[in-house]
């Protein structure tokens, strides 16, 4: 499997996510989910303005857009939600549980019935899950809606993958920041949430998340992907979470404990093996 500068730009992307979960846990403090979810979004939207503008069709990609911000709303909501009930460490590993869920995606899509291994990869996944969570007793709300953003996280790495190929990355990137601001802004006021951003600190992180993980990471995904296998992509996103515990363990000051180390590597184990195995099946077939 070839390295090449595409792939750097996903491993800078695993790096960027992977070190916001302390971030958005430590900001969660004086702002509600939904609306730091929005204001983050909507000032990425803001940014790509210009851009938009000089555009001859602004309006092109609308409907791709409003279903990858759509899927990008159900991902960043449950993601950030759950911060405030789990930890930063366990966010990231169970947000990585998506690469398991891409083939179960293309599963559903081509109506294969999973093989053995895919059937040992999700064993592996949970029991990595149950060892990293305490169990049943340890998995509480913040690692349900986790699992949920998980889901959702393939779903947009597969619909990326089926609306990039031929598309401007600048305008579909635009459209699903603007819709996914839009929801989140309209969950917020369902909600009751204040849509404030109280503080100079709060507002220098939401322009952090909106800038480097929303501006940069997602247009160097999007122009990765037009070129990039999906199966190679979720490979490569493995080390999402590695970078995600890493930061919570040194920066956020987050306790190390071998429990969750352990369920950590279980995971990152059937995380590999599920795209290692899926880049094997690929090849064969080809």
């Amino acid at each position: 499997m070839r390295f090449t500068w595409l792939d750097l730009g996903l491993v800078y992307c695993c790096v960027v996510w992977g070190s916001t979960f302390v971030l958005v846990k430590d900001t969660l403090a004086s702002v509600a989910p939904a609306s730091m979810v929005g204001w983050r979004f909507a000032l990425s939207a803001l940014c790509l303005l210009p851009w938009v503008l000089r555009r001859a069709r602004p309006a092109a990609q609308l409907k791709q857009g409003a279903v990858l911000g759509a899927i990008l709303l159900v991902l960043y909501w449950t993601q950030t939600a759950g911060l405030a009930y789990t930890t930063a460490s366990n966010s990231g590993f169970i947000t990585g549980l998506f690469v398991l869920f891409v083939p179960l995606g293309l599963l559903a899509v081509l109506r294969r019935p999973p093989t053995k291994a895919q059937w040992l990869e999700t064993a592996l996944a949970l029991a990595g899950l149950w060892v990293l969570t305490g169990g049943a007793e340890g998995f509480n709300k913040g690692d349900a809606l986790t699992l949920v953003s998980a889901m959702a996280y393939a779903a947009h790495l597969l619909a990326t993958d089926a609306y990039v190929k031929g598309s401007d990355p600048v305008l579909l990137a635009f459209h699903q920041f603007w819709v996914c601001a839009a929801g989140a802004f309209a969950l917020a006021s369902f909600q009751g949430a204040a849509l404030g951003v109280p503080t100079p600190r709060a507002w220098a992180a939401v322009w952090f998340l909106a800038l480097i993980p929303n501006l940069s990471a997602f247009l160097i995904q999007m122009k990765a992907q037009k070129e990039v296998p999906p199966l190679k992509v979720s490979l490569i996103f493995t080390l999402e979470p590695v970078f995600a515990a890493l930061t919570a363990w040194t920066l956020g000051g987050e306790a190390f404990t071998a429990r969750q180390a352990l369920g950590g590597t279980i995971i990152l184990a059937a995380m590999a093996l599920g795209s290692l195995s899926q880049a094997r099946e690929s090849t064969t077939r080809a």
